[in-house]
């Protein structure tokens, strides 16, 4: 008798071995056709993930994955992307598969092929996944020996298939799954048959090297997206179309804001508009160290490469840094700020007393990132950091961290940010100090977050080498997540670079650094401002909180007075005295996404006032200047966006 326990605690007795798909079509016949997978456990094994074929053949735990579940949906977008080289082969059979996986919000599939794939091409490609999702056929999964798999590939032209199989570790199986007349190399599950596969769409064609390597052959890589409902898919489509619109490449261009160009790779051009929001939120930032008991400090762009080998980088992270040689000595460009930070507390010796010591920088740092990777102000090669580094005693850390997040959540808000998603990345195979450190340090992180009331999620391996981290990332107005800020506490960078302060007992001990970022790179933060406003900034962050147009040339004295009075209130404004129509002025300035623009002419000039429109054709009336600056000042001190 084998026993079947599911998720709410029933059990159900079969006499014989059973399926996947049987146990749930037992459940309920409905169950029995939504089923995608299964997620087994048997004895103290871990839970794994089947097709709804696999036999259960001994007692187990069971749970029947639908297109609701999320890994139902990772599955209907795994094995869209094989439809798609089941399509792509039946259309152009001398073209060889190599790797497809999931993605976030679908799935790729790399191909070699003779000649590019037109757009024409991906039609064609899509229209004839869609007959094969229709024809329902069955997808089966078979297991092969090594080498007739390795012959049957290399017969079929499939090289790189062949060449996968060689890479599969001895003991594990070769699997190979069948849909009519295509098989492909995959270690599973599959969606059990082509007609649970009904919402897809391709959506570009990239080159991708083989294994990521430049000295391999350019590949065809072939995105798409996958869902489980039309109205999901349509819904991720509409954000895609509202994303292209916030580009803040495309507004940075239409608003002036910043350039790039190819002698400066990976580098922001900042206009002087631009430069504007980048002192708002520097400025904003320093107002935050102030406020929270940070000094701030400016540590030295290049530094000995001896230093940057003491601290670990260099074994870690050379392949990332840019160098430079003078006078026979090696330099390397800080691709962070902490070495240098430790080198200024090492300036001095500390007490107990003194601690904890918080350090904060607008880093200038330079990464050497692929020129692939490189994505407008959002992933770069020159960056400046809003560092911050904590020396603490072990007994201070815990509230150390847990103030961080509180402080975090604040600027956030500030910005417009409410939703906050929270990771706490553990140690990765590549790192320095003992398990013992990164007990603790691992411990303090997730205790902070408790203290804190946050849920989070655990990142396996993706810790920085030198210590765990908390990852904050954000929601923005279309949906997107963005990772800024991050808390890192680290027992062995200050061991490394002697740094010490004296105890209680009068002995001297290493202290906790605690490195720590909250908008982490301005230039991305900037941009992902920019995107969430989809260019239109609340009056506190606007390059230019307001225009005064003139009806006609006779008020521009006026204009200009008005300009006055705001500038010597701190405002940043400008007089539009440009010989057009007022509706010219309005259109054009609208379209800059100014918060106010202020028309004056004969009645404005004769009771010192101005009439008001606010940014989305909104019609605020005549004010008196005034009344206006009060307006604005508001706006600016409770950092809120225009409105009626």
């Amino acid at each position: 008798m084998i026993q079947i326990t599911l998720p709410d605690g029933s059990q159900r007795q079969f006499t014989d071995p059973v399926s996947v798909g049987e146990v749930a079509t037992t459940i309920a016949p409905s169950l029995g056709k939504a089923a995608l997978a299964g997620k087994v456990v048997v004895g103290s094994e871990q839970a794994r993930l089947v097709d709804t074929s696999f036999v259960i053949t001994q007692d187990a735990q069971l749970s029947i994955v639908t297109a609701k579940d999320p890994e139902g949906l990772d599955l209907i977008r795994h094995s869209t992307a094989h439809l798609l080289a089941y399509a792509v082969k039946s259309l152009f059979p001398d073209a060889q598969v190599t790797i497809g996986p999931v993605i976030d919000n679908g799935f790729y599939y790399d191909f070699s092929y003779k000649r590019a794939f037109t757009p024409e091409d991906l039609q064609k490609i899509e229209k004839k996944m869609q007959e094969l999702a229709k024809k329902d056929e069955v997808v089966t999964r078979e297991e092969w020996l090594r080498d007739d798999a390795v012959a049957f590939f290399k017969e079929q032209g499939e090289h790189y298939k062949a060449e996968i199989i060689a890479s599969i570790p001895s003991n594990e199986p070769i699997s190979l799954y069948r849909e009519g007349d295509f098989i492909d190399l995959c270690r599973g599950p599959h969606v059990p048959s082509t007609g649970k596969l009904k919402v897809f769409k391709l959506m570009k064609v990239a080159g991708a090297y083989w294994r990521g390597n430049s000295n391999n052959e350019m590949l065809q890589r072939i995105y798409g997206t996958a869902w489980a409902t039309k109205e999901e898919q349509a819904q991720y489509l509409n954000m895609l179309e509202e994303a292209e619109k916030r580009d803040h490449r495309k507004l940075g261009k239409e608003l002036d804001l910043f350039h790039f160009q190819d002698e400066g790779p990976g580098l922001v051009f900042w206009h002087p508009k631009g430069w504007r929001i980048w002192q708002q939120v520097e400025q904003y930032m320093r107002n935050v160290y102030i406020d929270n008991g940070y000094q701030e400090v400016k540590a030295p762009q290049i530094l000995d490469l001896s230093l940057w080998k003491k601290t670990g980088h260099w074994d870690n992270y050379k392949e990332n840094m840019f160098t430079t040689e003078s006078e026979n000595r090696v330099y390397g460009l800080k691709p962070m700020n902490c070495p240098g930070h430790v080198q200024i507390y090492n300036s001095g010796l500390h007490s107990y007393r003194e601690l904890p010591i918080r350090y904060g920088e607008f880093g200038q740092c330079h990464r050497n990132e692929p020129s692939g990777s490189l994505h407008g102000m959002m992933r770069v090669r020159g960056f400046t950091q809003d560092d911050g580094h904590i020396f603490c005693t072990e007994d201070q850390l815990q509230d150390e961290c847990t103030n961080f997040t509180a402080l975090l959540q604040k600027v956030y808000r500030d910005f417009g940010f409410t939703d906050v998603l929270y990771k706490v990345a553990t140690r990765p195979e590549k790192r320095i100090g003992d398990d013992a450190i990164w007990d603790k340090a691992e411990e303090a992180l997730m205790e902070s977050l408790r203290r804190s009331g946050c849920e989070f999620e655990i990142s396996p391996g993706e810790g920085a080498f030198y210590g765990p981290k908390i990852e904050y990332t954000l929601k923005d107005a279309i949906g997107r997540h963005w990772q800024c800020g991050t808390v890192q506490v680290d027992f062995s960078m200050p061991v490394r670079l002697g740094a010490e302060y004296v105890d209680a007992s009068d002995q001297r001990r290493a202290p906790v650094m605690v490195h720590r970022a909250i908008l982490g790179s301005l230039e991305r933060f900037i941009g992902m401002l920019i995107e969430n406003y989809a260019g239109a900034l609340p009056p506190w962050l606007a390059p230019e909180q307001v225009v005064v147009c003139p009806i006609s040339e006779v008020f521009s004295d006026y204009a200009n007075k008005v300009v006055g009075i705001l500038s010597k209130e701190g405002f940043r404004a400008s007089a539009d005295l440009r010989n057009e129509k007022i509706t010219r002025k309005i259109r054009e300035n609208s379209m800059q996404k100014v918060p106010y623009i202020l028309v004056v002419g004969e009645k404005e000039q004769e009771n010192g006032a101005v009439a008001v429109r606010g940014r989305g054709n909104l019609d605020l009336g005549v004010l008196s200047v005034d009344d206006f600056v009060a307006r604005l000042r508001t706006d600016v001190a409770l950092r809120q966006d225009v409105k009626a």
